[in-house]
């Protein structure tokens, strides 16, 4: 594939508020527009099922969202636009990502983790009211991101974690049954990744400190003027450092608008005179989207074709991908018999490099021959970002990096230099 494929959702569990927009709903627009970038993005009712038990909210929800980025300027007929649950190719991936998927590795998810923790801290089984959805949570989300092989994945740095669980099961997949997924990686914007509430913690529908993207102009003044500053007085300078309201002014403004609020709180500017800095920087670039959102939200087929239309694109990739994996992991046929793949892979089969996590938590990658004999095996590294710059080095350099590397890899493999060294030229040459 040509272009790279830029992937995200919003769980349908709420109305979306700035902190969507900010973190999700403007960047993907913006990238929308790229002309080297092909664009999904979907409404994550699956996921909302962890969220709430509420059929109404999430069928509003999934409205709001799909009009938010719709009234944002999203073009479905340039990119691909869908609801989660209008492609069922997504969870018989999820189940396929779920038997290649360490348990270890899901025991330390953020979100699970703090649920044991919290049940710990009051005396309760860690497990209680845990569901094995919420547990799962991260393996939804790597068929998310898999079905479509999407190199970059927008997420605040809360999620970051999520995208590397994706990557590892691309790695273990691969290693089991051939190169089928892009390991894909997170693409974070530094200044707006999360974006503080009204009572300064991440702006979540969890803590009910939200302000809703489209809420009428009047209300939006009044939800600005109760974020919450501390009790230094107007004249008397003030900290940029930890507060709330800067940071979302921050996300709105350009470079020298921040400058010259950075200097007034230095000045002393008085908290009243700041929150209105901040509604009107923010309305300036909502308003003209309002319109568009209300008269969305009330022609509600629109959208269902829509949602429809870009379900029936999402399948159009997923259906015949979903039919390779299935061929890859044996649930085949049983009329038609497959050729012996041993001996056709003899005659094409190049060198390869295969990376994988172990039991222990450490990222490994070995290098095995066209016959898949161990050339080269690597010790352990804490992240797969280190172990895919070593391998980089290697592809680049060739044999003359190993000394280099000695205390990188397994002593007893590098003796085979030049062996390796032929390999790697053999992987450079062009099929």
């Amino acid at each position: 594939m040509s272009s790279k494929r830029f992937l995200t959702g919003i769980t349908t569990s709420g109305t979306p508020h700035l902190g969507n927009y900010v973190g999700s709903i403007r960047p993907s627009v913006r990238a929308s527009l790229r002309p080297d970038v092909e664009s999904f993005y979907f409404l994550a009712d699956f996921h909302a099922l962890i969220k709430t038990g509420d059929p109404a909210r999430i069928q509003r929800s999934t409205l709001e969202i799909a009009a938010s980025w719709l009234a944002a300027g999203l073009d479905p007929e340039r990119v691909t636009f869908y609801r989660q649950s209008d492609v069922p190719e997504i969870p018989e991936l999820t189940w396929f990502l779920t038997c290649v998927t360490g348990k270890g590795i899901l025991n330390r998810a953020h979100a699970y983790k703090a649920s044991v923790d919290k049940n710990t801290s009051a005396g309760e089984d860690p497990d209680a009211d845990v569901s094995a959805g919420l547990f799962m949570y991260p393996v939804l989300m790597g068929a998310d991101i898999l079905m479509f092989n999407a190199h970059k994945v927008p997420v605040g740095r809360d999620q970051i974690q999520h995208i590397e669980m994706a990557r590892d099961m691309a790695n273990s997949f691969n290693y089991r049954y051939g190169e089928h997924f892009v390991p894909p990686e997170a693409e974070i914007e530094e200044d707006v990744a999360t974006l503080p509430g009204l009572d300064g913690r991440k702006m979540s529908k969890s803590y009910d400190n939200t302000i809703a993207l489209f809420t009428p102009r009047a209300q939006l003044k009044k939800l600005i003027a109760s974020i919450v500053t501390d009790s230094r007085a107007p004249g008397e300078a003030k900290s940029t450092e930890g507060s709330a309201l800067f940071q979302i002014y921050q996300a709105f403004a350009t470079p020298e608008e921040t400058t010259a609020l950075r200097q007034a709180y230095l000045e002393g500017i008085a908290w009243g005179d700041a929150k209105q800095l901040v509604f009107e920087r923010i309305d300036r670039e909502i308003a003209p989207m309002r319109d568009t959102y209300l008269a969305l939200l009330n022609d509600p087929v629109k959208i269902e074709t829509i949602l429809l239309a870009g379900a029936a694109k999402a399948r159009q990739i997923a259906t015949p991908f979903m039919g390779r994996l299935r061929q890859a992991v044996g649930l085949r046929d049983l009329r038609v018999q497959t050729r012996d793949k041993t001996e056709k892979a003899a005659k094409v089969a190049k060198p390869v490099f295969k990376q994988y996590r172990e039991s222990d938590g450490k990222f490994y990658f070995k290098l095995l021959d066209a016959e898949g004999q161990l050339l080269l095996q690597s010790l352990g590294f804490d992240s797969p970002k280190e172990a895919g710059q070593i391998i980089s080095l290697l592809r680049t350099q060739g044999a003359a990096a190993l000394p280099d590397l000695a205390d990188k890899l397994q002593a007893e493999t590098v003796v085979k230099a030049q062996n390796i060294s032929a390999a790697l030229q053999q992987m450079a040459e062009p099929d």
